[in-house]
């Protein structure tokens, strides 16, 4: 036996099989690979057939919006020059037939195809070459009743007032006329594949006539406010120029004795005016006249013309404005500077005797009123005198189960608000001999009580005694944080003389907040001026006057409110003129008859820079007046501190609509996917 002659024989049996074992790996490669490239072929080409319908989806999408948009500024531009509301629904000026012959125009319109992405490169074109157009032969855009040939809405809403427009429309705020159109647009991607959508809906004309809002509104707001002014009374409004926002409760009543001008809005209660004649025409209530598509308030009667200039325009019939009841207890407000009805009337009295201290130290008595005196807030803290009253003085809440007021400041020491004079006074406030530093010189028959407020050194002084640290300031009713260093000057009296330093004097510190407040009547002696006047207070080329002045605005503001009397003006200045820059205020609810009354001799100019706000008219007996509105009040937001305020809803009406249109889709159908 030879064992070397079995291996060679096993060696030569078994030569081959690795050739086929390499033929059998290379078949199975080859058809995995074969298989490979037949997937990623298939998958490209459903992706590029989704991705190419879904682009030409898109572009009819984006084509559907770009005739949507056009055809609303057809409708638009269709409504004539001039129209309004009063005149009918609006006949447009360019027939439906021309605005679809326009939307499928070749060149200039939509009925060739256009670019998703406008005009651009050949790289972006080729990158992106979605294309839209509308397709002019299964658009039906109406713009009219389907069926109908008029070149109007097919509705118009609310009903009764577009089949039957009155000259007023009385109560309607808005009018809507619908237009149906019906558009199909063609979207296209590369290899001609398209996609069709179809949409049906209606532009929507809204016309705007009136718009309505309600806020709570300083009264320091208006230029001017009269509550009571009754229609064709006899009498009427001085001509000139009123400048601020003017409301009255009552009506406007104007003379034939000059023009007037309003350069802000007006408005009123009373669904008319008084246009008062002389002669037998006597007076008539008028309440302007649509003329070619405006209001005109010109009215001539017997040679007699009456033509009012309300250059913001005017809205009669409006809501009347409530008048405060007390929108701040300003009284209240001299001890914790809130004002907020924290105090009830019950515990007043023994919250001042806690709290307030005359010249002396002496408290406000616990029972009975003094006859004069002058008080200011202040505590002890330790050695110091502390402008405010110590912690836990004010009571936590003001215990009403129905309408809760809790305090602010917890246990911890609260702002005041300012000076309480007992009595009737004389006034007199200057400027101090510092920026920063205002003087209040309170005069009681032979006593003189001189209170020096100095916000930069954050001290107040008392007839020179030492120094109480804080100034009076007025805080967040809800946080009892303090807003801004501001002062009430309570009078529990008459005021029997205000002035300021002298005439043409500034004596109101750019840093003071100031607000006078008497229990009875205010009479006001000399000028009360501002150190810097934050209006322009005559015309100076074509800037009016009252035209704010940023670089003088320093936050200065100052009030002068009663609702127990009139503010009489006594004017005591050798020239005859006298100054006010104040909004005042004489004001209840009780329907009295305060207003701003000349009390002394003839006035010659006399010059408000803020507002008055008044019961009623009063004759202020003077050859000329200029009332400047204090633009800085014209939000309601900015106002002297504790100045009264209410809650005002107002309506505007436009004498010219606000016309905007919006589509409306009622459907929208993908044709090529059905």
């Amino acid at each position: 036996m030879n064992p070397q002659n079995s291996t060679k024989k096993y060696i030569h049996e078994s030569r081959g099989v690795a050739l086929i074992t390499a033929l059998l790996m290379l078949s199975l490669f080859t058809v995995l690979t074969l298989s490979m490239v037949i997937a990623t072929t298939s998958d490209t080409l459903i992706d590029g057939y989704y991705r190419n319908s879904r682009a030409s989806f898109y572009a009819a999408d984006s084509g559907l919006n770009a005739a949507r948009q056009y055809l609303m500024t057809q409708v638009t531009s269709a409504i004539p020059a001039g129209w309004v509301p009063t005149s009918g629904s609006p006949t447009l000026a360019t027939s439906p037939t021309s605005m679809i012959n326009s939307l499928i125009n070749t060149s200039t319109g939509f009925g060739a195809n256009q670019s998703t992405i406008g005009t651009g490169t050949q790289a972006s074109a080729a990158s992106w070459p979605e294309q839209f157009k509308v397709d002019s032969t299964n658009t039906n855009t109406w713009l009219i009743a389907p069926g109908s040939t008029a070149v109007g809405p097919s509705s118009c809403t609310p009903t009764p007032a577009c089949s039957t427009p009155s000259s007023s429309l009385t109560g309607i705020s808005a009018l809507s006329y619908n237009y149906p159109y019906k558009i199909t647009v063609i979207g296209q991607s590369r290899n001609n594949e398209a996609n069709t959508v179809e949409e049906e809906g209606a532009i929507v004309l809204t016309v705007t006539l009136s718009s309505t809002s309600t806020g709570t509104t300083s009264f320091s707001a208006w230029g001017m406010f009269i509550n009571q002014s009754t229609i064709c009374d006899g009498s009427y409004l001085v001509p000139g120029t009123i400048t601020g926002p003017v409301f009255t409760n009552g009506a406007w009543n104007f003379g034939t004795s000059g023009s007037y001008i309003f350069t802000d809005q007006v408005g009123s209660a009373n669904a008319n005016m008084g246009y008062q004649y002389s002669g037998s025409s006597g007076c008539q209530p008028y309440a302007g006249q649509m003329v070619s598509g405006s209001m005109n308030y010109s009215k001539t009667v017997s040679g007699q013309t009456i033509n009012p200039n309300f250059q913001s325009g005017v809205n009669l019939n409006q809501p009347a404005i409530a008048l405060p009841t007390n929108s701040f207890n300003q009284k209240e407000a001299v001890i914790d500077s809130l004002g907020n009805g924290l105090i009830t009337s019950s515990t007043l009295q023994a919250k001042m005797n806690a709290i307030l201290k005359d010249p002396s130290g002496t408290a406000y008595p616990a029972s009975g009123t003094p006859s004069t005196g002058v008080y200011v807030p202040y505590f002890m803290n330790g050695s110091t005198p502390t402008f405010g009253s110590a912690p836990g003085v004010l009571p936590s809440s003001n215990g009403s189960s129905t309408s809760p007021v809790n305090n602010p400041y917890g246990t911890t020491a609260a702002c005041g608000g300012g000076i309480l004079i007992s009595g009737d006074a004389q006034v007199t406030v200057t400027a101090g001999n510092t920026a920063t530093k205002q003087v209040y010189t309170i005069k009681q028959g032979t006593t003189t009580t001189t209170i020096t407020i100095d916000t930069g050194a954050n001290t107040t002084t008392v007839n020179g005694n030492t120094p109480i640290a804080g100034v009076p300031q007025q805080c967040d009713p809800s946080t009892g944080a303090p807003i801004r260093g501001a002062t009430m000057l309570y009078v529990d009296g008459n005021i029997t003389g205000l002035q300021g330093g002298g005439e043409a004097v500034g004596s109101i510190q750019d840093s003071t907040a100031l607000d006078i407040v008497a229990n009875g009547a205010i009479t006001v002696t000399g000028d009360l001026r501002y150190v810097h006047e934050p209006v322009t207070l005559t015309q100076s080329g074509s800037t009016p006057p009252d035209t704010l002045i940023p670089a003088n605005d320093h936050g200065q503001t100052l009030g002068i409110y009663t609702a127990s009397g009139n503010i009489n003006l006594n004017n005591s200045q050798s020239s005859g003129n006298l100054q006010i820059d104040a909004s005042m205020a004489m004001l209840n609810s009780n329907n009295a008859t305060y207003g701003l009354y000349n009390s002394g001799s003839h006035i010659n100019t006399l010059t408000i820079v803020g507002g008055r706000i008044q019961n009623a008219l009063e004759n202020i007996n003077t050859s000329t007046r200029n009332v400047w509105f204090d633009r800085r009040y014209a939000s309601g937001s900015f106002a002297p501190p504790w100045f009264p305020s209410t809650n005002v809803t107002t309506t505007t009406t436009y004498s010219s609509p606000i016309i905007k249109a919006s589509p409306v889709r009622t459907s929208w159908l993908n044709t090529t996917a059905q």
